[in-house]
């Protein structure tokens, strides 16, 4: 890296050097001078390999990977290209570097562009956050911030609305409210529960299981008193059949027994 920085800054001051140097030459606008000859500067993308001399024109030479030069130059090195580095300046590659451009970057998602080199961002930091109580007035971009802005009463937002909403009205929804809204939380509302509700709703429940319920034990207390009583007054022909013994007084006597009673 400080290879770079020192290539990067020999390469400027031998550009500015040449350009002091075409201000008192006489040499046109596409040459440069070297030991007393206007030699033609080589084209975007290339650089000198031979100064010209008296019987021969300039030899020029694509720049190597990873250098560029952008202008007509009369320089022996070409450029090192730009690095977007995402970790330490928050930016990355838009276009790469080509032999006659440099690498353009751009912020990251979420970023800001604060320093920027021939149309290329060279440093971005990343865009404020709204508190809670404060709304998005307007939403940042690559090249400039997020601007927050503070709720009025009864509104609310957490930080992340681009407006901020009204409280919610418990009455007009028959809720009751529980709790006030603040600028940064809704208001929370609650059904209402009245006595009498609650009192009817526990009456109506109470009916319906236990009325079934009383109602089966009722018919079930009044079959078994109806199977008893039958039972109590059976016909001498029913107790017959229902006691298949049989007597034994009655066939002891025999036939002559009816007489003998009388």
């Amino acid at each position: 890296m400080k290879m770079i920085k020192l290539g990067f800054i020999l390469s400027v001051a031998a550009v500015v050097t040449l350009n002091f140097e075409l201000c008192f030459s006489v040499c046109g606008p596409a040459e440069y001078e070297f030991n007393g000859e206007c030699c033609p500067m080589c084209a975007p993308g290339n650089r000198v390999y031979w100064h010209c001399t008296e019987d021969t024109r300039t030899t020029c030479v694509p720049c190597p990977a990873s250098t560029y030069t952008d202008e007509l130059n009369g320089l022996t090195a070409c450029f090192p290209c730009s690095l977007c580095n995402a970790g330490l300046r928050g930016v990355r590659v838009q276009r790469s570097c080509t032999r006659s451009t440099d690498t353009v970057c751009e912020p990251l998602d979420g970023f800001y562009c604060i320093e920027q080199n021939k149309g290329s961002c060279t440093f971005a930091v990343q865009h404020s956050e709204c508190h809670p109580g404060q709304y998005i007035r307007q939403a940042g971009t690559a090249f400039t911030d997020t601007v927050c802005a503070d709720c009025t009463d009864g509104t609310y937002s957490n930080g992340s609305l681009m407006a901020c909403q009204p409280h919610s009205k418990c009455d007009i929804t028959g809720l009751i409210e529980i709790k006030a809204g603040t600028t940064s939380s809704d208001a929370e509302c609650k059904e209402v529960t009245s006595v009498g509700l609650t009192v009817g709703v526990t009456v109506t429940v109470l009916v319906a299981v236990l009325v079934p319920l009383i109602t089966c034990i009722i018919y079930r207390k009044h079959k078994a008193c109806c199977r008893n009583k039958h039972k109590r007054y059976k016909t001498p022909q029913q107790a017959t059949e229902d006691d298949p013994e049989p007597n034994h007084n009655s066939s002891e006597s025999g036939p002559g027994s009816v007489g003998a009673k009388y």
